[in-house]
């Protein structure tokens, strides 16, 4: 049997409140925007929603920004 971590078995969710804890970009009112446009801007691979909580995929985050700049050259 393979001992996984835990870190390779389970994305980071973090908090919308919380994300200036571990990152200091964006700003939450930026984040609250990016939230609210998801299902226009691409961002729904990235927000996790739990009842009324948001938490944000910290990996997925990551990947959303690599793509933006991809489609921006």
């Amino acid at each position: 049997m393979k001992n996984l971590s835990r870190k390779a078995e389970f994305p980071r969710l973090i908090p919308l409140l919380e994300w200036n804890n571990h990152h200091p970009w964006p700003p939450t009112g930026g984040l609250r925007h990016l939230v609210f446009n998801a299902k226009t801007n691409g961002f729904e691979k990235v927000v996790k929603r739990i009842g009324r909580r948001i938490l944000i995929d910290e990996k997925a985050f990551f990947k959303w920004i690599d793509e933006q700049q991809k489609e921006a050259i």
